[in-house]
């Protein structure tokens, strides 16, 4: 099963990143997730930051803009083959590096895809 990584994860059952996280399990997706404070989401460690991953195929973006900043190097190191970019995410800057770098871009809701069987 491909690697879908959840940036911006929450424990908070309110936030979509949880509820991503659990739509991704329920439908038998390998998680990783990175947010600002440690935690675990349906047997998902959050990890602070970063490590060496591999193999990733999604990342799905929970950050606003301005948040995702300190985080463009890394996503484009990992080489994802399409970043999610949730309500509220939108990002042209990112969105114009990750195309630039041949990675597939979408403005879409994770949970919708999920819902819908478009993910």
């Amino acid at each position: 099963m491909k690697k879908t990584l959840v940036l911006g994860a929450s424990t908070n059952p309110e936030r979509y990143s949880y509820k991503a996280i659990i739509f991704l399990k329920e439908r038998g997706h390998n998680v990783i997730a990175i947010g600002n404070k440690k935690g675990n989401v349906a047997g998902v460690n959050i990890a602070e930051d970063f490590k060496n991953y591999d193999n990733i195929d999604t990342i799905t973006l929970y950050l606003n803009p301005q948040r995702q900043e300190q985080y463009y190097e890394k996503i484009l190191q990992l080489q994802p083959r399409r970043i999610i970019f949730n309500p509220g995410t939108e990002n042209v800057e990112l969105n114009q590096l990750a195309e630039a770098n041949g990675i597939e871009t979408l403005e879409a809701c994770t949970l919708v895809l999920l819902s819908t069987d478009q993910y």
